[in-house]
């Protein structure tokens, strides 16, 4: 009996002790890795990356294998995170992936070489050509839609830069943190700017160094004054600068550089207005000027004859 008692509190005791273990244990593992997890959500969010990818339960899931393996065979190495790239300039348009975009370029090219060859069924040589036409444009459609947004986005990026900037100096100038004024602009305004600012604030929130975050923003787009002001940013919090010096500069630098793209598309209107004068108003002018008199002379000249 004393046996078995002892058997009971001896099994006891060392299930009690396995449990602190592992109580002990598994807060300090969640802790270690919770940063890393929610930076991994973050990406996943921004990234719109579905875990059902290549289940099935989505319309483009229905032919996936054809499509993506057949531009894989077609596209040099590394196109993954080339189009991934892409897709960051672009902002990520929801629910788009680089399998997607491969799998959309595999379809398209299917489809339209078909679409191709069937418009010129009636003869062997134009069918050959459309297929070929329509494969070539399948194939790049995906591509030239993506530079299409990512350049949208960049331009956008651009021209909300400067009135960011005035919002941002102005709230550090007045008492704000960097952080806290950065989520003000980020709060007040639209676009894809303030996007990649709520962004950056949520990386810094889940454990990223301001510098860190700041790097990713740039490396999310192709601005160069977006660049620039993330570089001085950086260099201002290593060098111990105050920041409200740094944005002011900035930002007067960015109105001088918007004032003179302005200049410089202003000059560019008198060559571009050249070629829509000389190809639509000119043959016009000639016709309404020389057409009297060659009609005239043909009247006379038919006249005498």
């Amino acid at each position: 009996m004393t046996g078995t008692v002892l058997l009971a509190g001896g099994t006891g005791a060392l299930v009690l002790a396995i449990a602190v273990l592992v109580l002990a244990l598994v807060p300090g593992r969640a802790r270690d890795h919770g940063i890393a997890h929610a930076l991994s959500a973050i990406e996943q969010r921004y990234a719109h990356v579905s875990a059902t990818a290549g289940t099935g339960a989505e319309p483009l899931a229905a032919f996936p294998g054809v499509g993506r393996a057949l531009a894989l065979r077609l596209s040099p190495s590394g196109i993954a995170a080339s189009l991934q790239r892409r897709l960051d300039l672009a902002g990520n348009p929801r629910r788009w992936t680089p399998d997607r975009v491969l799998a959309a370029k595999g379809l398209l090219l299917i489809g339209l070489a078909m679409l191709g060859a069937l418009i010129g069924f009636r003869n062997p040589g134009w069918a050959i050509l459309g297929a070929i036409v329509g494969a070539v444009a399948g194939f790049f459609l995906p591509d030239v839609l993506l530079l299409n947004a990512g350049q949208k986005r960049q331009a956008a990026l651009l021209k909300a830069l400067p009135d960011a900037l005035d919002m941002l100096t102005v709230c550090v100038e007045a008492g704000l943190g960097f952080d806290a004024a950065l989520a003000q602009v980020s709060r007040n305004t639209e676009g894809p700017l303030a996007a990649e600012f709520t962004r950056a604030l949520q990386e810094m929130q889940i454990g990223k160094t301001r510098a860190q975050a700041l790097r990713g923003v740039v490396d999310r787009t192709t601005v160069v004054e977006l660049r620039t002001f993330v570089s001085a940013l950086v260099q201002a919090g290593e060098l111990g600068i105050p920041v409200a010096s740094v944005l002011r500069e900035q930002s007067k630098e960015m109105r001088v550089r918007r004032r003179q793209r302005a200049e410089y598309r202003a000059q560019q209107v008198g060559v571009k207005i050249t070629f829509p004068l000389i190809l639509c108003i000119f043959p016009a002018l000639i016709v309404i000027v020389v057409g009297p008199g060659i009609i005239e002379l043909a009247h006379g000249l038919f006249h005498h004859i």
